[in-house]
């Protein structure tokens, strides 16, 4: 295998960037293995208990067979008191349309205020499962590991 520096480098992916407020600062080019933050667009009041779709002020065309992911940041909930409500969003390819701007579901937990700018949650770029075809057995040839929640306790 090659050192490091002598790997050769690949070309990374171009995505077409949309912002719909112009205030909120331009997403930084990432190296693999790094999500990107996203900020809230507009200045969002909460009271506990309250669902609001938070809108991140960007949209993106991304490249086919690619999807992006949304989860929050480690530090939102310890600042913010909002949770994600669907835990995981996925954004796929389809959804490129002019108008077609991210949002972040957040569920408040305690009254809070995110300002317009506060990063809120983060993204990455996977690339989307291939076709799968589900074959039904009845039995599996791999080694029992004694139940859910077992990993690690013997």
């Amino acid at each position: 295998m090659k050192p490091y520096r002598q790997r050769r480098q690949r070309k990374p992916l171009t995505l077409k960037v949309k912002y719909f407020d112009k205030e909120i600062p331009k997403l930084e080019k990432f190296e693999t293995g790094d999500w990107v933050d996203l900020r809230a667009a507009e200045t969002i009041e909460m009271k506990q208990g309250d669902f609001k779709l938070i809108p991140l002020g960007v949209g993106m065309k991304l490249p086919k067979g690619y999807e992006a992911n949304i989860v929050p940041r480690s530090s939102t909930f310890k600042n913010f008191g909002i949770i994600q409500t669907n835990h995981y969003s996925v954004i796929d390819q389809s959804y490129s349309g002019n108008e077609d701007q991210w949002f972040y579901p957040a569920l408040a937990i305690r009254d809070t205020v995110i300002q317009k700018g506060d990063r809120i949650c983060q993204f990455r770029i996977n690339k989307k499962m291939p076709k799968v075809e589900f074959v039904t057995v009845e039995k599996l040839d791999g080694i029992n590991r004694g139940g859910l929640g077992s990993t690690g306790t013997k």
